[in-house]
């Protein structure tokens, strides 16, 4: 689907979600030139963009009883 800068102005909602949606690119002419609108290649769930940086591992208890009043600032 092709349309103007205009008509993306007064549609932007929509046509984003119609995009998203459907996952048909939208192509825009603006100046003779021609934009589009894709959707991404694979969505990612929110849980999927979680980044791990680290992980712990060995006895709660021994993470309990760390002294942090040497690291700890209020």
């Amino acid at each position: 689907m092709a349309i103007t800068a205009s008509k993306l102005r007064e549609n932007v909602y929509r046509i984003l979600d119609e995009v998203l949606a459907t996952g048909q690119p939208v192509e825009i002419v603006r100046g003779g030139r021609t934009l589009r609108i894709v959707p991404d290649e694979e969505p990612t769930s929110r849980l999927e963009r979680v980044r791990v940086l680290g992980t712990l591992s060995g006895d709660p208890d021994d993470i309990v009883h760390i002294d942090w009043s040497d690291d700890w600032r209020p």
